[in-house]
C-alpha cells in the first residue's frame, strides 16, 4: 500500500483543500515541526495502541503526551502499550515516525482524538513517509476520520 498516494486520494475524493510538502527525512515531532515552520502543538501525532490483541489510534497534538491511565479508562482494560515498530509497520504499512492520522480510514482500526487537537483550527502531519508532510484544517481531518472524542493528554 502506498500510504501517502492513498492520504491524497482520500483528501481529494472528499475534496478538501489541503497543503502537500516534501523535506528532508524527519523522525521526531520537534524535528517535523522545524522543518515545516509550524509550531509544534499543530502536529497530528498518531500512536498505535496494543491492547488485548487488538490495536487502536491515539491522535493528539504533537505537543502533548498520552496518558496510560486515560487509555486503558478508555478502553476498558487494565494493559495497555505501544506497538512494536514492527506491529505499526504490519498495521500502517508505515515506520514509525510517519503514521498519518487516518487509522480508521486507512487502516481499519478504532481512532480516537483528544479534544485538545480538535481546539487546533488547523493540523500537519506525517503522510505515510518520513519525507512528506500534509497541512489541512482540522474539521475537514475529523470529517474524514470520524474519531471518538476524549480526553487523555497527559496533564
Amino acid at each position: 500500500m502506498d500510504v501517502h498516494a492513498e492520504i491524497i486520494r482520500l483528501l481529494e475524493s472528499h475534496k478538501v483543500n489541503y497543503e502537500a510538502s516534501t523535506h528532508p527525512p524527519v523522525k521526531t515531532s520537534e524535528e517535523a515541526a522545524a522543518i515545516r515552520g509550524v509550531d509544534i502543538k499543530t502536529g497530528a501525532k498518531a500512536m498505535v495502541i496494543r491492547s488485548e490483541g487488538k490495536f487502536y489510534m491515539f491522535c493528539l497534538s504533537a505537543a502533548d503526551k498520552v496518558d496510560f491511565k486515560a487509555v486503558r479508562r478508555i478502553l476498558r482494560t487494565d494493559r495497555v502499550s505501544l506497538a512494536t515498530p514492527e506491529e505499526v509497520l504490519a498495521v500502517t504499512h508505515c515506520v514509525i515516525g510517519c503514521v498519518p492520522p487516518f487509522g480508521s480510514t486507512l487502516f481499519g482500526i478504532k481512532t480516537y482524538v483528544d479534544r485538545r487537537l480538535l481546539s487546533i483550527p488547523e493540523i500537519n502531519f506525517s503522510a505515510g513517509r518520513l519525507t512528506h508532510s500534509i497541512h489541512v484544517k482540522t474539521e475537514d481531518w475529523r470529517q474524514i476520520v470520524r474519531p471518538e472524542e476524549e480526553d487523555y493528554r497527559k496533564m
